[in-house]
Formats: C-alpha cells, structure tokens, sequence
C-alpha cells in the first residue's frame, strides 16, 4: 500500500523528520510528530520488506535503503540534507560506523537537529550495555516506587519507554528545532529514558526529600490512601476513586452513605487507612459496576470506571470528544494535543514496508545513487 503525499495541515506542516532503525520510544516520537503534521521519511531495512509494518507507524511514510551499502548510505545523508530532524535508536557508537553519525549528518546540514534515543543515554559506564524499559525505570527510582508494599510492580512501558523516553524526546527535538531557526546551527539531543523516568519523579523526590514519602504502597498517591485507589465491584468490574480534596472526599461519604461512620472521620490519619479501606472494598464490593457509574459517574467525588481497551473507546465521554479513531477498521487514541488553529491532520494508516521509496525520495529531492 502506497501512502498519499501528507497533507499541510497541523501546526508542524513543513518540517521534515527522518526515522532510522528503533523500537518503541524512537517510533513513538515520530508518530508524535506525524500526528501534529510533520512529513515523517521512516528507513526501513530491505530484510523487512513484506513483513507489517510497525506498531507505531500511522502517519509515517517508508523508504528502504540498505545501510550497509555506500550508495544508501550516500542517499541518506542527502536526505538528511533536506531533514529538520532526524530520529535514531542504536546504541551509541552504531551510527557512527555506518557513517551516519552527528558529525557527518550535521556537516551536511549544520540546522539538522539530531535526536538520539537511548535507555541510558551516550556516554557513562551502561552506556553500551542491552536494556529495556523495565531496567531504565529500575536506575532511575520509578520501579521501587510503583508496586505493593511487598514488592515491585512491572508496570506497563509508559514511564520508560514512552513518558520518559518519548515525549522527552519530543520535547528536546521541538526545543532544538526552534533553536536552529533562530541561530541556523542544529545540534545532538541525548536522550535517555533512565533519566527521563526519573524526571518524572520530580515531585516525588521532593516528597522524599521533605520526609512525606515513606514505603512503597503506604503514600498518600500510590494505592495507600482508601480515598485514591481502584476498588473491585460485585461483577468483577473495577472502579477508581480520587477524592483527595476535603470537599470531594465528603461528597463521597454521603453518596456512598457513609458521612456519620467514624472510621471515616479522619481522612490522612494513616493510622486508620487499613480499616478505612477494608470499608470502602466491602462497600463497593456489594454492587455493580453500572450502579457505581450510576451512583457516581460526573459528580466531584473524584469518581471513574476502570475500562478495557474494548471498553475506553464507546465510553461517552471518548465518543464525544473523539478521543479515539478508527484507522483500518481498528481503534486509535486520536492525536493529541488539539491545536485550534491548526488542526491535526486525519491519521493516516501505516503503510508496507518500502511503499513509498520512490515517491518519497523523488518528494524531497533526493535521487538515489546508483
């Protein structure tokens, strides 16, 4: 499948984006890009052609280049050339000895601003080391604090992976970008997502540091609180809840009947969580999740269901806003943020592998070497 010329549209129309090799966070930033309208270029290696494309493909177009080979590789930094940005996920030194490096890239083009996506960043004694998601957040402090208080939690990749490699990473490139219009010089973003997991912990080290952040699971925001945590429901269903403020947590006592229990006149005494959460799973254990939703659902008692990924999308809320798409008869968070000027493009579906090698290359006026 071919994919159409991107339309102008969305506040990065016109800003060129090249995507070399990855997984996961360097995919997700560009999609981030393409989704706000930048023409995102994708070099796809020719062992993958007929494979599916990527997970994170939508609003990306696919050229394939053999990076091993000189006349590629001179195409590719011709591309560069005609690049805002350019995206990489190797290891530190592998881009380097391709010949693709930040030396070669910017001495081609001294406005390219060459982002690098790493786990735990190019220089420091792990730098060459094999990680994942699950090990960055480890250094950094997240995965001691997300859990039980008998032990760690593997969490979903947001924290890692996507929070604090991603947007990070969005955030470095948009700033450097800006950066080059104004002076003309690009320059390298490091990224590493330990250190972008552990940014992301800024208030709670502050907590840490102030002494109101003790053990794992016994914090006011990590499930220790009665008042801030899902609860499971007569059908097996969950629901959370979040009353932190005084005024949101009284509004819950009286709709769940409870305002004159005192078990339940002390809010932050922690001394009474326990009991006061051994209530509150009783309480909604004894009805549905529908007659919480019911009950609960729109009020200021802080108040949601817990959805599936089936469920998220036909919620109300999301069918009114638009929260989500169907691209290919599949559901999709939709782009965000909106923007009221200049509108995100419709996303486009991700396209095979190599599909748009000579549209694209001729697109941005780059002929392939022979």
């Amino acid at each position: 499948m071919k994919s159409q010329t991107p339309p102008a549209t969305g506040p990065l129309a016109g800003v060129r984006v090249l995507l070399v090799g990855g997984i996961g966070p360097g995919p997700f930033a560009a999609q981030q890009l393409g989704d706000m309208g930048a023409d995102v270029l994708k070099i796809d290696r020719p062992g993958d052609a007929g494979r599916p494309p990527g997970l994170m493909a939508r609003n990306q177009r696919s050229v394939v280049l053999d990076l091993k080979s000189p006349e590629d590789i001179a195409t590719a930094l011709t591309l560069c050339e005609r690049a805002d940005a350019l995206i990489e996920g190797f290891r530190p030194g592998v881009m380097e000895r391709m010949g693709l490096g930040p030396d070669a890239a910017l001495a081609r083009n001294p406005r390219l601003v060459y982002g690098r996506m790493t786990g735990w960043g190019q220089t420091g004694p792990l730098a060459q080391a094999a990680g994942h998601d699950l090990n960055y957040i480890a250094l950094g402090g997240a995965l001691h604090a997300i859990g039980t208080p008998g032990e760690p939690v593997v969490p979903l990749n947001l924290a890692g992976d996507f929070g604090g490699g991603a947007l990070f990473l969005v955030t470095g490139l948009l700033a450097a970008m800006l950066q080059a219009r104004s002076s003309g010089r690009g320059q390298v973003v490091d990224c590493a997502m330990s250190e972008g997991s552990a940014a992301l912990l800024s208030m709670f080290y502050a907590l840490h540091a102030q002494g109101r952040w003790g053990a794992r699971g016994g914090n006011l925001l990590d499930g220790g609180a009665p008042f801030y945590r899902p609860y499971r429901c007569a059908d097996g269903r969950w629901v959370s809840v979040g009353s932190l403020e005084p005024a949101f947590y009284a509004l819950l006592l009286r709709k769940l009947g409870l305002e004159e229990d005192p078990d339940f006149a002390q809010q932050n005494d922690r001394t009474r969580w326990p009991r006061m959460r051994e209530r509150l799973e009783a309480c909604f254990a004894s009805r549905s999740r529908a007659d919480w939703c019911a009950l609960l659902e729109g009020s200021d008692a802080c108040f949601a269901p817990v959805l599936d990924f089936d469920e998220a999308p036909r919620h109300p809320h999301a069918q009114f806003r638009g929260s989500f798409v169907e691209v290919n008869g599949n559901w999709q968070p939709a782009p965000v943020p909106r923007f009221g000027g200049t509108p995100n493009p419709a996303p486009r579906p991700a396209v095979a592998i190599g599909a748009d090698t000579d549209a694209a290359l001729a697109e941005w006026g780059v002929a392939r070497q022979a």
